[in-house]
C-alpha cells in the first residue's frame, strides 16, 4: 500500500470521525505503522514491523468483537461494516508487504556471488 492510499484512508477516517460514524475507524490511522515512517527517522524496521503486526491484530480483534456484538444485537450494522472493511484493508496491506518481502528475497537469491 503506498503513501497516497494511506492519505486517502486517513482522509476517509477523518471524515467518518467528523460525522460520528463507526466505532473502529480510529484503527485506519495506524494501518501498517505507516504513520511512524513519516516521523523524523527514529525507530527501526523491526519497530515498524511490530507496530504493523499489532495494528493488524487489533483491527481483526475489533472486527470480531463488533461482529459478535451484531449477533447479540448490541452493535449497529454500520459499525460492523466499518470494522470489517478496516480489518480487510489492514490485512491487504500485510499481504502486500509480505509479497514485497518475498519478492526482495527472491531477487537477492538470484544475485551472483
Amino acid at each position: 500500500m503506498n503513501i497516497k492510499a494511506m492519505d486517502a484512508a486517513n482522509a476517509y477516517s477523518n471524515a467518518l470521525k467528523n460525522q460520528g460514524i463507526g466505532s473502529g475507524t480510529d484503527k485506519i490511522d495506524g494501518i501498517s505503522g505507516i504513520s511512524s515512517l513519516r516521523g523524523d527517522g527514529e525507530g527501526t524496521f523491526s519497530d515498524v514491523l511490530k507496530a504493523a503486526i499489532s495494528n493488524t491484530s487489533d483491527a481483526v480483534s475489533v472486527s470480531a468483537n463488533t461482529g459478535i456484538g451484531a449477533l447479540n444485537g448490541s452493535a449497529d450494522l454500520v459499525d460492523v461494516v466499518t470494522s470489517v472493511q478496516n480489518a480487510e484493508i489492514v490485512l491487504q496491506s500485510v499481504v502486500a508487504v509480505r509479497d514485497k518481502v518475498i519478492s526482495a528475497y527472491q531477487d537477492i537469491i538470484k544475485m551472483p556471488i
